[in-house]
């Protein structure tokens, strides 16, 4: 195999003349050979000042020459993971913990109760129904959509009569969807198959539609072209053609990036939410009780967030941070329904607020230091209970229709498996629906949160987890894991891959960093634009805490993130690149002059601001920009970048010149590698096998760099 993989190497070389080839020497001290990548003489200027670019030409994914690019790094790649003696019984050990029945919380449609259930090792969930004292049946199955099981089921909605439904598809990961109407007595299939859908709720106007949005289809090329400028509110009515739907909003009268839609569950009112970014939204209704009634704007700017969670005849129930960081809720008169006439109905408090509502109540669930408080109010705003939980997590669900008596919750930890609990609305009791079949025994291991301080004073939470009687020594392999972005709160969540780290005496250590929503808007802000260095500084503190409290040490510290986390670890392992053995930088944002010129990438500028913005921004995001912050000669950490061909969220350009960039700089022993995943996009629907695969690789690379075995 290693013949093999090394002479497809060179068969590239021949095909594609500026791939060649250098020696370096792993810490395993078995050469490696990185496909060399051709520099073009590209470059941009901001505000006089020139910034080089020479793999431009890796933005478009597209082209022949990057996909031989491509593959031969994925058989460097490929052959470098073959080689860990131990890689093979990792994935054989998580094949054995992921094979376990797995299920989603029930939810209640029509006649029948629906819930997702995975068989073990199943690539995608099933969605099966159920009548009451009836047995389960399949009502959807993903893994029959495609042959490679990469086609995946990203969304359904049903009217509220239980009669209809419409589900979206993915394929291959994208984030373009498919919708297919569907008679739920018999699953047969209404109309045409709705096609070019992307970031869309499904919102059904009684039995004779559904609104969804979308942008117009990019014209085919490279990612470039690709640019999803504004978002569209369409209302499909059934039995007609895509090519008939109504334009309701958006387009060049109101554009906006990103807009959504839901209809009352009475089906009176229309709500739209539309913003220009990932943070705030204006605002609007439309009352569908007469026809002609025009859209009425409750909201009519972006400086906060707002959601109507719920009505009682022309009463508006609405969740918003307006004037109240970590939010509240208010109601208004939908006749006149103006900020200026919003009354408080549960305040804010010190805690962050989000809201559901089910059986006539409203669920209040605060994040207390980044784990769920949950309280139960009347939809007058009068306390009934605090609702118990097993312990210190993450709750989740508390959402059901008006007229039921019961509904179900999930509640997790990093050492408690998703437990799904049926809980009682009016006398507020709770049982135990499904335990978690997972090969996992809490009683052994311990979680604790702790507080340290950042760069700057600040105290910042950070949740650490082990196996009971682990010795702090300064010698264990830790995984520290991190977002900070866009208002995200990272609560405590079961992981069945954190086994393999935990059962050879590893830590998972998870801190709650500025730029998250875990304290509410103001933790938000603080680390965005041009304090976006505060997100950085935190990360590399929790390090330092877990170095100095001797939890572990350099040699033995891993770092990764996903996302706005890739762009967090690519930031800091160009920063402080001694402070870590591994790193792990997924499907990151890491070439943040361009990030706004592909797919959805100019919605997240309030989160980072631009380098068109001003001087002053360019010249900070240049400063940190992981593409631009490598330096020649330096020796980095072990790095394995991830990234998918069909990511059209955080597009692989990022990860493509990043990767080229850190091979041609890095100066050490340690590998620089890339592992690009074919058919596959941002995460969502990543099937079983895949992420199985993917976890072993990580876990085999971590533990070969940082000089370990795994024991079995």
């Amino acid at each position: 195999m290693k013949q093999h993989a090394y002479l497809r190497l060179a068969l590239m070389a021949i095909l594609c003349p500026y791939l060649s080839f250098a020696q370096h020497t792993s810490n395993s001290t078995k050469k490696m050979n990185y496909p060399l990548t051709k520099k073009t003489e590209v470059s941009d200027t901001y505000f006089g000042t020139a910034v080089k670019d020479p793999y431009r030409w890796l933005e478009d994914d597209r082209a022949a020459d990057t996909k031989i690019w491509v593959t031969a790094q994925n058989a460097v790649t490929q052959n470098y993971l073959s080689e860990i003696p131990f890689r093979t019984n990792i994935k054989n050990k998580l094949e054995k913990l992921w094979n376990y029945e797995k299920y989603s919380a029930p939810f209640k449609e029509g006649d029948y109760t629906y819930f997702y259930k995975n068989d073990g090792l199943q690539n995608q969930y099933v969605l099966y129904r159920q009548k009451k004292g009836g047995k389960p049946e399949v009502f959807l199955d993903p893994n029959q959509f495609s042959k490679d099981a990469t086609t995946s089921l990203a969304g359904i909605e049903f009217t509220n009569d239980g009669s209809l439904a419409a589900y979206q598809i993915s394929e291959g990961g994208s984030d373009w969807r498919k919708v297919i109407i569907l008679k739920t007595s018999d699953k047969s299939i209404l109309g045409d198959t709705i096609r070019d859908v992307k970031f869309s709720d499904l919102a059904w106007r009684g039995n004779e539609g559904f609104y969804y949005s979308s942008y117009d289809k990019p014209v085919q090329g490279s990612q470039l072209s690709g640019l999803t400028q504004y978002h569209k509110l369409f209302y499909h009515q059934l039995g007609t053609l895509q090519k008939e739907d109504k334009l309701i909003f958006g387009g060049d009268v109101t554009p906006r990036r990103y807009i959504g839609a839901n209809v009352t569950e009475d089906d009176r009112f229309l709500i739209i939410s539309a913003s220009v970014s990932t943070t705030g939204n204006e605002l609007y209704i439309q009352d569908l009780s007469k026809p002609g009634n025009q859209i009425t704007k409750i909201v009519d700017n972006f400086d906060g967030n707002h959601t109507i969670i719920d009505n009682s005849g022309s009463k508006l129930y609405i969740h918003t941070n307006l004037n109240a960081p970590n939010y509240k809720v208010v109601t208004v008169d939908a006749s006149n329904p103006q900020p200026q006439n919003w009354t408080d109905l549960i305040p804010e408090s010190k805690n962050v607020l989000d809201i559901s509502t089910g059986g006539g109540k409203i669920f209040a669930s605060y994040l207390k230091d980044a784990t769920s408080l949950v309280l139960q109010y009347d939809m007058n705003g009068h306390l009934d209970r605090t609702i118990t939980l097993p312990g210190i997590g993450s709750a989740g669900g508390f959402s059901a229709k008006k007229n039921e008596k019961e509904l179900y919750f999930t509640f997790t930890s990093y050492v408690y498996p998703p437990t799904i609990f049926k809980y009682s609305i009016p006398s507020g009791q709770s049982t135990v629906f499904k335990k978690s079949g997972v090969d996992f025994d809490p009683a052994q291991y311990e979680s604790k949160q702790i507080f340290y301080n950042s760069k700057d004073g600040t105290k910042i939470p950070m949740i650490i987890t082990y196996k009971k009687g682990v010795e702090l020594n300064g010698k264990n392999p830790t995984l520290l894991y991190a977002y900070g972005g866009f208002g995200i709160s990272l609560t405590p969540a079961f992981s069945t891959s954190n086994i393999i780290l935990l059962d050879q005496g590893g830590i998972y250590a998870v801190p709650n960093l500025r730029g998250g929503g875990e304290y509410g808007e103001k933790w938000h802000l603080a680390g965005t634009k041009m304090q976006k260095q505060n997100v950085f500084d935190d990360f590399i503190a929790a390090a330092e805490y877990l170095v100095n409290n001797k939890y572990t040490s350099k040699d033995y510290l891993a770092i990764s993130g996903g996302s706005n986390g890739g762009l967090l670890v690519g930031a800091v392992m160009s920063q402080r690149p001694e402070l870590f053995k591994v790193a792990f930088p997924a499907v990151g944002v890491l070439d943040m002059l361009r990030y706004n010129k592909f797919t959805a990438g100019a919605g997240w500028a309030y989160d980072y601001g631009t380098a068109e913005d001003s001087k002053e921004m360019f010249e900070y995001l240049v400063k940190y920009s992981p593409y631009h912050a490598l330096k020649q000669g330096v020796t980095y950490p072990a790095t394995l970048i991830t990234t998918a061909d069909h990511d059209d969220r955080v597009v692989p350009a990022h990860s493509f010149k990043f990767a080229a960039r850190l091979q041609d700089f890095h100066k050490g022993e340690s590998p620089a590698l890339i592992r690009i995943e074919t058919n596959a996009g941002h995460g969502a629907g990543k099937p079983t096998g895949k992420i199985i695969e993917e976890q072993a690789d990580k876990w085999a690379f971590m533990f070969y760099n940082m000089g370990l075995t795994y024991k079995d």
